[in-house]
């Protein structure tokens, strides 16, 4: 599978969500904020205490005249440390700084907490916004996508991929927001202080760049390889869910085994060395940090040994470098789990920016009631260009009331022409027209309002039968569930079951047996009552006496409304208005059940006979 082009930064795109959460975000700005404040504020309260602690302080008697300077500052700081000193003694003095800068970190942590506090619900509130976006475009998205698409791989993207995202990208962006705040006060004091010492700190952050930018490139490549083989994992494992009773019936558990110990063992190993790249990242700052160290170790020192420098601010100097290190430390793990969540946003932006070809028109109007007919003109289908036209220029008139069969060979076209009529594909050429209006030009919601479908295989879902017979639909009252259960034959098995209509019908309804299923999707149509009624082969798969019920149940649905049959089993169609014969995708017999029995080895003669041969 191939993802779709990134029409924009994928890491600027998953901030875009935080607009939804712009309080709590400024809120968190501001703690960062704070929290850098304090942490420089931190550094340069350790020199009064070393000066008192060394006794190396040189008392300041006179207030500076203006303390909006950084020197103005520290100048009246001094003075009234040193006025203290004078009233209370070296003790005294000690405690209060102690206590200052107990104060100036308590205050640091706290913002710090709060930072996160706030980052929490905006963290899991972009997951939320996320997740609900990819549903709502799975939901959006036709019937032509799903056919391209691996199913678990689209699981895969929702569910692992999202959670990749938040654990890479959303769990790091308070330190994408806090650290450099830190990095950059703890460098402004270092550059006061020394600039000549702090030309190591850059060059340290220059080569961390360099050397976290190239691996963290090759991770966002590894990134969706591992999140791709991730995908084929859940696919194996949704086919193998799907299929267990064909697996077992053919001995197939070791191919199946094999076939996900394979992709399992391969996705093992690349996310081995996924991870090897990405846990370089806090031993690499760490040792780039201690080599940067010693020699700021041996240069401070020299310039100590030559009174350039004062030990205690030296020493000071060396605490405001460890408040660079780690913050250094926790960006550039960031980065790397940045760089590691990006390859799965890109697979996730694959769903968000896939295009839906079936949209409304610019300019709908409005749908009346169905009125007179439903008319094919000069249609064709193709699903891909390799494969060539489905359906081939079909003319077909559908007047109101009538009930329409279609009949051919499998893969002539049957299920695909009745799909065109609600728009689950879009018509390569011609144009269906309702009422003499192409369908195009009606919202695909009111278009669809009109239509019931039931279909071969009964989709359920895995929840009550009354909410499965209710399904979509608004206002609709116990009574008339119930009539219209009783109308497709379904009551009486409704009411044997445990609770009733509120009975759990399991995972695609399989704790019911195939005609109970097709009875609960038939009295689902029934309470819809739709003008226009479609089924596709809904007997097919029933055994004679589930047919019987179902077929009884069929006959009262269809009862006048406008109604187009596939047919599996001719015997069931004999009495239709009008039997449509397809082959290879085109119309090529068309009447009633007498008069195409009268063409002698025509397309339906022929098929009529091939099931009494068989019978």
């Amino acid at each position: 599978m191939t993802d779709a082009p990134v029409k924009q930064n994928s890491f600027w795109r998953l901030l875009g969500y935080m607009r939804n959460y712009k309080s709590l975000v400024a809120l968190n700005i501001i703690s960062n904020i704070l929290t850098a404040v304090f942490t420089a504020l931190s550094i340069p309260l350790l020199i009064p205490f070393l000066e008192i602690l060394f006794d190396r302080r040189e008392p300041v008697l006179q207030s500076p005249e203006s303390v909006l300077s950084v020197e103005g500052a520290t100048q009246y700081f001094n003075y009234l440390l040193s006025s203290y000193i004078v009233e209370s003694g070296k003790e005294a003095a000690l405690l209060f700084v102690c206590s200052s800068i107990l104060g100036v970190f308590f205050l640091k942590n706290l913002f710090r907490y709060l930072s996160l506090f706030f980052m929490a619900p905006v963290r899991n509130g972009i997951i939320r916004d996320l997740r609900a976006q990819l549903f709502d475009q799975v939901l959006s998205l036709p019937l032509a996508y799903f056919s391209e698409e691996k199913k678990g791989d689209l699981l895969s993207r929702i569910t692992a991929d999202v959670q990749e995202v938040e654990w890479s990208i959303l769990n790091v962006l308070e330190a994408i927001f806090r650290e450099p705040l830190i990095i950059i006060g703890a460098l402004a004091f270092m550059l006061y202080i020394s600039p000549s010492l702090t030309v190591f700190v850059f060059i340290l952050i220059l080569f961390t760049a360099v050397v976290i930018g190239g691996i963290g490139r090759s991770l966002k490549r590894s990134s969706s390889a591992v999140q791709n083989s991730l995908g084929t994992i859940v696919s194996i494992v949704e086919e193998a869910l799907g299929g267990l009773r064909i697996i077992k019936g053919f001995n197939a558990e070791n191919y199946q085994q094999e076939k996900f110990g394979l992709e399992n063992n391969h996705y093992r190993h690349q996310l081995t060395r996924l991870l090897w790249r990405r846990d370089l990242s806090s031993p690499l700052s760490e040792f780039l940090g201690i080599a940067t160290v010693a020699v700021l170790l041996w240069y401070g020192s020299r310039q100590v040994f030559s009174a350039t420098l004062d030990a205690e601010t030296f020493l000071t100097f060396i605490f405001a470098f460890y408040n660079v290190i780690d913050p250094a430390k926790s960006l550039s793990k960031s980065v790397y789990n940045i760089q590691k969540g990006i390859g799965a946003m890109r697979r996730v932006e694959h769903i968000l920016d896939a295009k839906n070809p079936i949209t409304d028109a610019p300019n709908t109007i409005p749908l009346p009631a169905f009125q007179h007919s439903i008319e094919f003109k000069q249609v064709s289908f193709t699903y891909n260009e390799i494969e060539g036209p489905v359906l081939k220029d079909i003319n077909l008139v559908i007047p109101k009331g009538q009930l329409i069969a279609l009949v051919g060979a499998s893969g002539a076209g049957k299920s695909t022409l009745v799909d065109l009529l609600p728009r689950f594909y879009e018509v390569s050429a011609g144009g269906i027209y309702l009422d003499g209006m192409d369908i195009r030009q009606y919202p695909i919601r009111q278009l669809r309002h009109l239509m019931g479908i039931v279909s071969q295989e009964a989709i359920l879902f895995n929840d009550t039968i009354y909410n499965n017979i209710v399904f979509g639909m608004e206002g609709i009252t116990p009574e008339a569930v119930e009539q219209a259960a009783r109308i497709a034959n379904a009551h009486e098995f409704i009411m044997a079951s445990e609770k009733g209509y509120q009975t759990n019908i399991g995972d695609r309804g399989n704790k019911l047996s195939g005609g109970q299923r097709q009875r609960i999707t038939i009295a689902r149509a029934i309470l819809k009552n739709p003008p226009i009624l479609i089924l596709d082969e809904a007997t097919s798969a029933l055994d004679a006496e589930s047919e019987k019920l179902v077929q009884a149940a069929l006959n009262a649905l269809m009862k006048n409304r406008t109604s187009i049959v596939i047919a599996h089993r001719l015997a069931t169609i004999q009495h239709a208005d009008q039997i449509v014969v397809l082959k290879n995708g085109a119309i090529v017999e068309q009447g009633t059940h007498q008069s195409l029995l009268q063409q002698i080895g025509g397309a339906y003669y022929n098929l009529v006979s091939l099931q009494a041969f068989k019978q």
